[in-house]
């Protein structure tokens, strides 16, 4: 049944009168439930205020940049307990020179034989191009071409387009000149007058 024809005040009235509303319903959100109700403190192992109260930052720090110190030291002194050996430094230098020079000597050899091989490539190319362009000669104009040579193809028409036979060609409407046109105020000189008596009336 509706409730369109009812009087809103009644309903609307709650308290004592309609009875206490607050009974009415004893269902509540779990949002409205008391959350968080305790402090989280930190456990040992996380930097809690009594652990660093009694750590000594400075002296750590100390002892951490003399360790680091000591290291470099000793991977940069790897080398110097070992004797020097100026004859090894000689040979080393004179094999090094030697690779070099074998190594630009390879060079300029591969260099050598490339530009051979593009020179030859250019060469062939080059004649390809000539004897394609002396044919495109020779067999250019029909006229100069003996009987033998045409293969069957002895009518000279020339070709039909593509689209010769379609059905609307050239069927576009010419575009008038819309400069020459001008507002006329004379319904007599106007230009849907001159059409409509060269329509209708010729």
């Amino acid at each position: 049944m509706t409730t369109a024809a009812r009087p809103t005040f009644d309903p609307a009235k709650g308290g004592k009168e309609r009875g206490d509303l607050s009974v009415l319903s004893k269902q509540y959100s779990s949002r409205d439930l008391p959350s968080h109700t305790k402090l989280k403190y930190r456990s040992e192992g996380q930097g809690a205020p009594e652990e660093l109260t009694a750590r000594d930052f400075r002296r750590e720090l100390e002892e951490k940049e003399s360790r680091s110190r000591k290291r470099t030291r000793q991977e940069t002194n790897l080398d110097a307990d070992d004797p020097v050996d100026s004859d090894r430094e000689d040979d080393e230098e004179n094999d090094s020179e030697d690779d070099e020079a074998e190594l630009l000597a390879e060079l300029a050899r591969i260099k050598k034989e490339r530009s051979e091989e593009m020179a030859k490539k250019e060469e062939v190319k080059k004649q390809e191009t000539e004897k394609i362009r002396t044919e495109n000669i020779l067999t250019g104009n029909p006229l100069l071409q003996k009987p033998e040579q045409t293969s069957g193809s002895t009518d000279f028409k020339v070709k039909r387009r593509w689209d010769d036979d379609v059905i609307f060609k050239n069927c576009a409407k010419e575009e008038e000149d819309k400069k020459n046109k001008g507002f006329v105020n004379d319904t007599l000189r106007s230009e849907f007058h001159k059409k409509f008596l060269s329509k209708y009336i010729k």
